[in-house]
Parts: C-alpha cells; sequence; structure tokens
C-alpha cells in the first residue's frame, strides 16, 4: 500500500483528468523542446526531486542511450515507486541541499516542481549550481496563474487556491530574478500553468 505522502505526489498523474493530463503533456513537450538543440551534449544527468517517477520516465524518453541518467528522492517512498515504474533507472536518495556528488559531475541537473516547496531554495540553487558542467533545467509554477486557476476549479478555497506544501511562489519574472545570483537563463517556456528555464551555471571570476 502507498503512503499517504506518495499518494499526494502520484495524484497529479493517475486522478487529474483529461485536462489536467493535456496539460501535462504540454509541460514536458514544452521541457523537451528545450533540451533537444543540446541533447547530444547530455553524457550525464542527474534528476533531484524525481518523486514518484513519472517525470524520470520522461527525462529517460529524451536522452541518448549512451547517456547515464541518475535520479533522487528525499523520501524513500517515492523512490520505491520510481524504482517500479523505471527498472533500468538508477535511484539514491538524497537531500537537494547535500547532494552526494563531485562538483561539476553531471553535464545537466534537472529539478522540476521542487523548489516551492523548499524552506532554504537559495541553498538548493547552489548546489545545482555545483553539481551542474553545463545546464539545469528548473521549473516552479506561475503565479498568480497557479492558484488562480486552483481556485476556479473550487480547490485549495480557504488558502486561496495555494496548493498544500507550495511555500514559496513566483511569477515568471520573479523566477528569473531569483535564480539570476547563480544562473544565466539560456531559454524558457512558460505552458500554463508553469514556468521551465533552462539555465547555465554562473562561475566565480577566473573559474572557467
Amino acid at each position: 500500500m502507498r503512503s499517504d505522502s506518495t499518494e499526494e505526489f502520484t495524484g497529479k498523474y493517475e486522478k487529474s483528468g483529461v485536462i489536467g493530463l493535456w496539460l501535462i503533456d504540454r509541460f514536458f513537450t514544452a521541457a523537451r523542446r528545450l533540451l533537444m538543440p543540446r541533447i547530444n551534449q547530455l553524457e550525464s544527468v542527474l534528476e533531484i526531486g524525481c518523486g514518484p517517477g513519472y517525470s524520470s520516465q520522461r527525462i529517460q524518453g529524451w536522452l541518448p542511450e549512451a547517456s547515464r541518467f541518475l535520479a533522487s528522492d528525499l523520501s524513500i517512498d517515492l523512490i520505491s515507486n520510481a524504482r517500479r515504474l523505471n527498472p533500468s533507472v538508477g535511484f539514491i536518495q538524497q537531500s537537494v541541499y547535500e547532494l552526494a556528488h563531485a562538483d561539476r559531475a553531471f553535464d545537466l541537473a534537472v529539478m522540476l516542481e521542487v523548489l516551492e516547496h523548499l524552506d532554504e531554495p537559495e541553498r538548493a540553487l547552489r548546489e545545482l549550481q555545483r553539481v551542474s558542467s553545463k545546464y539545469v533545467l528548473l521549473s516552479t509554477p506561475r503565479e498568480p496563474i497557479w492558484r488562480t486557476l486552483n481556485f476556479c476549479r473550487g480547490k485549495y478555497l480557504t488558502d486561496l487556491g495555494n496548493t498544500p506544501g507550495h511555500i514559496q511562489h513566483w511569477s515568471s519574472s520573479g523566477l528569473r530574478k531569483f535564480v539570476s545570483p547563480y544562473f544565466e537563463v539560456v531559454d524558457s517556456a512558460q505552458p500554463i500553468p508553469w514556468t521551465i528555464l533552462l539555465l547555465k551555471p554562473r562561475r566565480p571570476d577566473g573559474e572557467g
């Protein structure tokens, strides 16, 4: 039996209905479009906050067969679900605040729909900056559109449409500004109701 925490994260993939699943497909189509011009540069990829593994399925399908793909999450229950969905992918348990990898260990670091849940998002950005050698793919809900859509469909009314667990909130321009000390924006997409950024890590002066 899956835990309550697992149900929370699998729900949007399994219980979203036709419109919800259409929006999710548009999200992943936009994310893939950002990566495709650079896909052959990606020999090693790390997904942080993989959740129940549905995003890992998509990412693995985009990558060249020779690419090394590793995914991680803090929740062992979510990792167990992800392993069942993706038996050929390596999964490890770790915190985004303390990634168990060397500096610049991966050509691409992916973190989708995680930053809005974090008490210390800047700390997470520093770790993404540290372990990625070329790119970071990052997404968050786009506010206030996210909460407005929730409210219009009668969800989370007492919280004015805010999804439980979302403790950080960014507009598209706000997210760009927030990540700018650590990354430069290479490309972006705004499939409703998300912001997706393809980023290049900034390095200290004199460091290549």
